[in-house]
Order: structure tokens, then sequence, then C-alpha cells
């Protein structure tokens, strides 16, 4: 199962993918075979969602006119849809940014439909899961047959399980008291190593490996406590790791499994609260889990299941999409995805805890705060749409159409000569970059409206970024099907928007001349004088790392180490503790 996983880009979530919106559901006829022929796997088809850990289940029985399926097909099947499918359709298939796969329509399109979708695709996004190879005839046949019968009932995974996973490595006491290397933790980078379930902590200005820790399977963010102390992670398979970066060298001192699925760790940064407290959200179950800060004992556990904020309508897995630490106020800001809730959690009391519920969007997934701190903007893909929250205030400000499928990271901040400070996201759906103004004081006039759009060299983008320090604004295209564009970024100068952008041809500046050298994810150093980019490459295939000198755009130096396998996301400690983007 892992051959399919080599494709896929830093530990997205699936809902994102432009390629993943199932057109099975909603076709009216056969796919004509024409469209079957033409059909490529499209940007989002490089990614696929993961789930490590899947117990087997029970059959939920076979229904009349449903082919019957053993045991054992059943739940090779359900591990095939838990990795491929239920990012975007959900793992009831009940349907998210992908359409709904509940019986009630698969029936509708029999078998046939269903294979043919599968195996080919459709040229509105369905991935052509068997003319690309990644599914056989037989698991296609399988898969086809499993969509016709009901989905189990996946198992929960409440706090007497997530206490059972807790493990305290060293106790707080045993840690040391000041830090006991002299590394420049601030210039410290957590690097993603996507399909080994490491995290490499290299030096940002030796550009060597400190330590390779294992981790969770596809670490999907690395995240700082406000002291800089601590390095938190989380893997798609729910595993988070307390890592001690006082330490020398830096090493895992807490564990635990929150759930069976994840995206999002944060740690308390409000003044007075700093280290306290961590947060984790879920995929599966729909929950997110507040613990202490030092230790990651589980403290709470809350539900996100409930109605969709447009609606009204119940939804059974409205899963955690990202979450940030409010500067304004003790409080966690979690959003939720399908219900398109952005929800203000306060953590002063948790025993008692209070939560104001902000009616935003669907279908929620990752965003930032501007330049002040105070605004959180936030990407409801499905709606191709940005939503902002006033942290300060505790209410929705605005909600702004960008281009289609918003995909920021966190955006990017910076000044623009005309219309003062604004927050930038790319697209994974085209190839434009929103500009949004973020200054309701000193430029009411352009704020929280596009100010500007800019056309970047192409669809499937994933991250854009700048500098405080710098005049650049880079954007990557990884999910672009054009291995030119996906192994390049653009970049413009912030000074003279209207000129274009210039092209930096990053993976062949890596040296490495295998695979499809996919550059993701810039993350500038402590200071912003340089910026660095993963070439991403399949598994067993070499990969690297590429440094460029921010001022003059040229090759700076290029990370190569055979321990480097499937690099994606990248976290410099100093810009992620200080929310720098």
């Amino acid at each position: 199962m892992r051959q399919g996983l080599l494709r896929a880009v830093v530990g997205l979530s699936a809902a994102t993918a432009l390629s993943l919106a199932m057109g099975v559901a909603q076709a009216a006829e056969k796919p004509k075979p024409e469209d079957l022929k033409k059909h490529e796997t499209t940007p989002g088809g490089q990614y696929q969602p993961s789930l490590d850990v899947l117990p087997e289940v029970e059959p939920p029985g076979t229904k009349p006119g449903a082919p019957s399926l053993t045991n054992a097909e059943y739940n090779r099947a359900n591990l095939i849809y838990f990795e491929r499918c239920a990012g975007c359709h959900g793992v009831l298939r009940k349907g998210a940014t992908g359409k709904a796969l509940t019986t009630d329509l698969t029936k509708e399109l029999g078998l046939d439909y269903l294979k043919a979708f599968i195996n080919y695709g459709s040229p509105a996004g369905m991935p052509n899961w068997g003319s690309s190879g990644d599914l056989t005839e037989q698991e296609i046949d399988l898969m086809a047959r499993y969509l016709l019968n009901d989905p189990p009932q996946p198992p929960e995974f409440g706090l007497p399980e997530i206490k059972a996973s807790w493990e305290v490595l060293v106790p707080v006491d045993k840690r040391p008291k000041r830090q006991m290397s002299k590394l420049d933790l601030d210039n410290l980078f957590s690097v993603t190593l996507r399909d080994t379930g490491e995290v490499a902590l290299i030096d940002g200005h030796s550009k060597k490996i400190v330590q390779v820790l294992t981790t969770g399977y596809a670490v999907h963010i690395s995240r700082m406590s406000a002291s800089g102390r601590y390095l938190f992670t989380v893997g798609r398979d729910a595993k988070l790791n307390l890592i001690d970066l006082w330490i020398n060298p830096p090493q895992t001192v807490a564990r635990i499994k929150i759930g069976l699925e994840a995206r999002s760790v944060e740690t308390s940064k409000m003044k007075g609260w700093e280290d306290k407290y961590a947060i984790a959200g879920a995929y599966w179950p729909p929950q997110y889990v507040i613990m202490d800060g030092a230790t990651l004992e589980p403290l709470k556990v809350v539900s996100t299941r409930g109605m969709t904020y447009d609606t009204q309508e119940y939804h059974p897995e409205p899963r955690v999409a990202s979450i940030v630490a409010s500067h304004y106020a003790p409080e966690f800001v979690v959003t939720v995805k399908e219900t398109g809730h952005i929800l203000m959690v306060n953590y002063e009391d948790i025993k008692n805890l209070k939560v104001t519920a902000i009616e935003a969007e669907r279908f929620l997934h990752d965003g930032g705060f501007d330049s002040t701190g105070r605004y959180f903007l936030v990407a409801a893909n499905a709606r191709n749409t940005v939503a902002v929250v006033d942290t300060k205030e505790d209410k929705l400000v605005a909600l702004i159409e960008t281009g289609i499928k918003p995909h920021p990271g966190r955006g990017a901040n910076f000044v623009h000569p005309k219309y003062g400070p604004v927050w930038a996201t790319s697209h994974l759906g085209d190839e434009t970059i929103a500009l949004i103004g973020t200054d309701p004081e000193k430029n009411r006039d352009h704020a929280w409206q596009v100010v500007q759009t800019l056309e970047g060299q192409g669809g499937g983008s994933l991250f854009i970024k700048t500098h405080p320090h710098s005049t650049n604004l880079y954007v990557d295209t990884p999910l672009n099907p054009e291995p030119e564009l996906a192994s390049s970024v653009a970049v413009f100068d912030i000074k003279n928007l209207d000129k274009g952008y210039e092209v930096l041809p990053i993976g062949e500046w890596s040296g490495i001349t295998e695979g499809v050298r996919r550059v993701v994810q810039g993350e500038y150093d402590k200071d912003g004088s340089e910026i660095w980019f993963s070439v991403w490459n399949g598994k067993e295939q070499e990969s690297a790392i590429v440094v460029v000198d921010d001022k003059t755009r040229k090759l700076k130096h290029v990370i190569r180490d055979k321990r480097l396998v499937t690099p994606t996301g990248k976290f410099n400690v100093y810009n992620t503790r200080n929310d720098i983007y």
C-alpha cells in the first residue's frame, strides 16, 4: 500500500486536493469513451490520504442486491478506502469536498459504472486509479463491490484509549534546567521525512542534520511552544511527539495518540499561559484534545459532531482542520471543516470550558494570521472563499471570494506599494494569487477584499511565502501535472508586482536527475536572508533541500543526505514560534 503513498505531497488534508473531487455521484450518465481516453491524473491526483493504523472490522452484512465480500476482502477494501478516499469523501462516505458515496447513490450507478470511473477517473477531477497503475484490476473490482455495500462504523477513540497510549519518556524533573547544546535553536529547522515517519532537525547555519527522530507517520505540521523549548509534531496517524530541544541532542520526552487520523497541533501562546497547554485536533474521531503542555497528559476531549452552520443539518464527522493560538485571549482557534464553524476555545478553565462558535463557511482548511496577529484568515476551499475572524472580538469579519480552491498554508503577509498591508493566498485550482487587504484602520477602503490578483505559473499550488525582511514573494506548484512547473517556483518582486514572476529551477539546482523532483513549501531562516525548498521524490529515489539566497535569488546550498527520505514540510523554530509568514 505504500506505493500509492509515494505520490503523496506534504501530508496535507486530502479534502483540499484539487482532483479528489469525485465525479461519480453527480454524473448523470456513463462517461464517454473519449473522456476516459483523454483523462490524465490531475494535480491533486498526486496526493492520497493515509491512515497508518486501521483495526479490522466485521462487515456490516450484505444487503439484498449487493455483491458479497469475505471478511478479508472487506477489510482490504476498507484499508484502501481509508488510504485513498476517506480524506475527501469522509469516513462514513457522507461526502465533504468529494461527493457522498452512500449506497443509495452508488447502487443507482451500478457495478460497471463504478469500475469505469475508478479505473479511468473523470475530467472533473476523479483520479485514474487504474490506468495510472495505483490500483490493480482486481483492486478496482473489489472497490466497486465495496462501494455497493454499507461502510463500517469505525472505532471511537475516547479518553481511556488516549490515556492508554500516553507515555512520558523523560519526566519533567529529569529534564535539563537550561539548554545543554550550543545550537542556535531559533535557527533550527524541523523537516518532515514523510514516508519514514520521522522528522530531521537541521541546523540552519551548518546545514547539517542534528538529529533524526521517530514520529507519527507523515508528520503534517511541527509547532513550537511559546518559550521555544518544546517542539510538537503530529502525524497523520494521530501520533504526537513532544521533543525537548534543550536536551543534547534533542529527543522525544513524551508521546500520545489522540485518535486514528489527525492533522493539527498547537500550544498556548497568550501572555501568562506560555507552554501551559497543548491541543490537537483529529479527523477521526472528530474531536480535539487539550493536554498538559509539558507532559501531553490528556485533560479534556471534546467532540466536534454537530450541525452545519448553513443548512443546520447534523454531520457525523466534522473534522478538525487547523488550529492556531490566539495572542489576544487565552484561546485556541479551532476550525471545523465540514460544519463550517470556527471555534474560539477558551482554556482559562478547562473544567468549565467556554467555546464561542463562529459561523464561517465550508469546508474549512488551513490559514494564518495577518501581520498584526489579530485577524485569522482561513481557506474554505470548497466554496472558493477565505474567512476572516477577529480574535480580539471573537467574531466573523468577512467572507472573501478568491480563486478556485484557495490553499494558503499559513499565507504570506507583506506591505503592498499601493494598498498597504495584505495577506496572500495561492490556489490549487487555478494559477492565480489573491492579495487581500488587512488594514481596517489606515486602509479601510481596501480592507477585507481582494485588492489585486496575480497570475502565477499554474494551478496545483500548496504554499506561498515571504518574510518581513524580504521583498520577494514565492509560490510553489508541486501538484501541477507539468513536471517543469512542479519542479520549479515562481517569485515576484513585491515592489513591482506588475512585472510578473521569475522562475527558479529548484529541481534542476538540486543536482538530482531522477523523479519528478516536486518542489514544495518554501521556509525562511531566522533572519530572512535565505529560503529553503524541499525537492521531494519517491521513497526509493533521492530527495534534497535547496537553499536559495533571498537577495540574489541564486542557489546558495544543496542539502543531500541519505537520511533525507521524502522531505516535505519544513518549520523554522523562530518563524513558527512567532507566527512569521
